[in-house]
């Protein structure tokens, strides 16, 4: 009898590679149609007298996350994907900083409807951003179906704020609430077997506890304070009210909404939060007002943040230009073991561009960026001797950090010449941690499955899930993780020029505030990533000129040749009407960005890598 099971692979297989080659013909084609529609369509203009519509979509970020331009742009176009709900900080300080001295460009048009969040230092990056727009005596224009807090925030540093007559503004304030999970790993039966240094070090306390210990709760309540009265500050600056206000109207939600007769629109202008309740039209209209009429699009005059940089131009990483340089490396993200993509740090591939900026003749200083809240222990140290290579080699190196520093993310910047921090940066959390769990009990009691074996030594596979932990591989890991707490507390003390004992008193795990942290000597200069890159410069005794290039990962043939294709066919969907600019809005950003932060502690723990088990990394986030 004929065996007609190779033929039929065969025939899959043909199936599968026919369908990959129609789907690569289809993407083909339609990158060229997008080209020839841009080639008649012409390269996108900025009008006389527009509006720039800064319109952020997603979570503002340091660094966009790793995918390939076809994907993004597909991600873009659709308005779905992670990779659409991100805004990169750097695009948008750009645009707005070339737009205030662009005799185009009128006002600001500020639609935050899209925005997930952002940590509490961007937010106020961009509120310097827009500030300093204003003095130039234009407009900035702000509206909102509903508002966020992050959201809010930007907005109300606007000239005028409207609010749709159906709105709201939802302000809560700062904080951190947890899943635990003892009571439920006791009933199954999972051992968690947890070693840390450290009271405050509160990454693992659901595995620990049923709900947040006093010491966690004590540092988690000081340091959200210091956020919290820095965010009524700026509003309340802003809409020329005082902070004592804005916190009545929270606190007083209740009673003023029941006089409102239930209209949380109302209650918001009751309260001067915004200054007028208008639909979308009649914004539309007072636009036009402000920066005149596009007849074509029946709209105000206006560019997108994204077309208004592709017409700009220009070498905005510094990648090709000559002279000088102060290098920024932008550290972001969980900190893992060996290359990792943007948005993540690789132990291996952060270090790699620190190396490149040392080997590189024209840097003269390099700028850490750090925003992490930690990770590998392992891939800490990595990225920590790169940058004391750096300095060995002649070169400053100063640490700028963003929005989180804590945990790994501090121990990267303890071999800086300069640690530079902003008020509301949260940093410290100097402590690391282990964790096992052993699930041999739930198998035998549930599922009716045993383990057993042979070794030529007491320790051959000990380290298994399926069995329990002998008692002198606990022993060993304790000793592993106090000797990693006392390096730590070693390069700490050796960087910021303390005792051991100063450094474990404001250690244990602790987070602070960027204010609190320099007054404890944990960091040297309260400002942002301009200023270290200016007090950089400085040290490497630079004049006015030298060029700034952000280190990234060096592009392939066809990483750039895709990334035009794709960035072109989308200028070209712009111009045929095919998509807006901004694009289309993604409503379900918000629920699936819920559902990604939900996921993401119970994926975290698995995409750490560390060889040696350890971590330095901290829960904690300002978003």
């Amino acid at each position: 009898m004929r065996d007609d099971r190779p033929s039929l692979l065969s025939r899959l297989f043909r199936g599968i590679d026919g369908l990959r080659r129609f789907l690569v013909n289809v993407l083909f084609f339609g990158l060229l149609a997008g080209l020839l529609v841009a080639a008649f369509s012409g390269r996108p203009k900025v009008p006389a007298g527009a509006a720039l519509v800064v319109k952020p979509r997603g979570t503002i970020v340091e660094q966009l996350s790793a995918g390939d331009p076809v994907e993004r742009l597909v991600a873009r176009s659709t308005g779905m994907g992670a990779m659409a709900s991100e805004t990169l900080l750097k695009d948008l300080l750009d645009a707005i900083r070339a737009a205030k001295d662009d005799k185009r460009i009128k006002a600001i048009y500020l639609d935050t409807d899209d925005m997930a969040g952002a940590g509490m230092t961007k937010l106020r990056d961009l509120r310097r951003a827009l500030a300093d727009f204003r003095k130039g005596g234009k407009k900035v224009v702000a509206y909102g179906d509903s508002y966020g807090q992050g959201q809010y925030y930007l907005a109300a540093q606007a000239d005028e704020v409207y609010l749709h007559p159906d709105g709201a503004v939802v302000l809560h304030g700062f904080g951190r609430w947890r899943n635990f999970y003892k009571e439920g790993l006791d009933r199954l039966g999972v051992e968690m077997h947890v070693f840390r240094v450290g009271e405050y070090k509160s990454a693992v306390e659901p595995y620990l506890r049923d709900d947040m210990s006093p010491e966690a709760k004590e540092m988690a309540l000081e340091t959200y304070g210091d956020l919290w009265r820095d965010y009524l500050a700026d509003v309340a600056a802003a809409r020329k009210i005082r902070p004592e206000d804005i916190q009545a109207a929270i606190d007083e939600a209740p009673e003023r909404l029941r006089a409102a007769g239930g209209d949380m629109a109302k209650m918001t202008l009751q309260a001067k939060l915004v200054d007028k309740l208008l639909p979308r039209d009649e914004v539309r209209k007072r636009m036009i007002e402000i920066v005149g009429a596009d007849e074509d699009k029946k709209s105000f005059r206006q560019v997108g943040v994204a077309t208004y940089l592709q017409v700009k131009g220009g070498d905005r990483t510094g990648a090709t230009g000559k002279g000088p340089a102060v290098a920024v490396v932008v550290a972001k993200g969980d900190i893992l073991d060996g290359d990792q993509p943007p948005g993540t740090i690789g132990g291996d591939s952060t270090a790699r561009l620190l190396r490149r900026a040392r080997e590189d003749e024209s840097v003269k200083a390099v700028v850490l960026r750090v925003d992490s809240g930690g990770g590998s222990a392992f891939a800490s140290e990595i990225i920590r001797r790169e940058c004391e290579l750096v300095r060995k080699a002649g070169k400053p190196v100063v640490v700028s950090m963003g929005s989180v520093a804590a945990s790994g993310g501090y121990w990267i910047s303890t071999d800086a010449d300069e640690i530079w921090a902003a008020p509301e940066t949260i940093t410290g959390s100097i402590g690391i941690f282990g964790a096992f769990p052993t699930i041999d009990k739930p198998l035998a009691k549930y599922l009716g499955v045993h383990t057993d074996g042979v070794g030529t030594t007491r320790f051959t596979d000990a380290v298994r899930p399926d069995r329990p932990l002998d008692p002198a591989v606990a022993d060993m890991f304790r000793q592993f993780i106090d000797e990693g707490y006392d390096d730590f507390l070693e390069r700490v003390g050796k960087a910021r020029k303390l005792s051991r004992e100063q450094v474990d008193k404001i250690a244990r795990g602790r987070i602070w505030s960027g204010e609190d942290a320099k007054g404890l000597g944990l960091v040297d200069q309260l400002g942002g990533l301009d200023q270290a890159v200016e007090s950089a410069a400085k040290r490497a005794k630079l004049e006015k000129g030298y060029r700034v290039w952000y280190v990234e990962k060096e592009k392939t043939f066809r990483d750039t040749l895709m990334a035009m294709l794709a960035t072109r066919a989308l200028d070209a969907a712009v111009a045929a009407g095919w998509a807006s600019e901004p694009l289309p809005s993604a409503s379900a950003l918000s629920v699936a960005g819920r559902l990604r932060a939900l996921q993401a502690d119970v994926e975290r723990l698995a995409r750490w890598n560390d060889p040696h088990g350890v971590y330095a990394h901290c829960l904690c986030t300002d978003e």
